[in-house]
């Protein structure tokens, strides 16, 4: 358990230290368009696409805590949000992934804003 623990507290130290080296190369262009945080997503979703396939033939669970949980963890769970949502679509659960995209998108943003306007007040 420790282990285990380690190893995704190692990624994810990994990941958030990416994270913030493209949040500064890539600084908000005051145009409006956070490109940081779109870039991250996106290249978070081609890491763990990758990873996904290649453990599916190599399975490892410390390379699963440390790369998938981990680093993609860290660098954005946008990620994992993208891998559960086509395991939903591989497995035929159409309404099950509406649902879940739909529902953290609105919702999220909800909460955001109603968190906000909670400490804001």
């Amino acid at each position: 358990m420790i282990k285990n623990l380690l190893l995704v507290a190692l990624g994810s130290a990994v990941g958030g230290a990416l994270r913030y080296v493209v949040s500064l190369v890539m600084r908000w262009n005051g145009n409006g368009f956070p490109c940081a945080t779109f870039t991250v997503n996106l290249v978070g979703c081609l890491v763990i696409g990758l990873l996904a396939g290649f453990l599916s033939r190599h399975s490892s669970e410390n390379l699963n805590l440390l790369l998938v949980t981990g680093l993609c963890g860290g660098i954005t769970t946008f990620s994992t949000f993208s891998r559960e949502s086509l395991t939903l679509i591989q497995q035929g659960q159409w309404c099950t992934v509406a649902l879940y995209v739909i529902g953290s998108v609105v919702l999220g943003v909800l909460l955001t804003f109603v968190g906000y306007g909670i400490t804001k007040a």
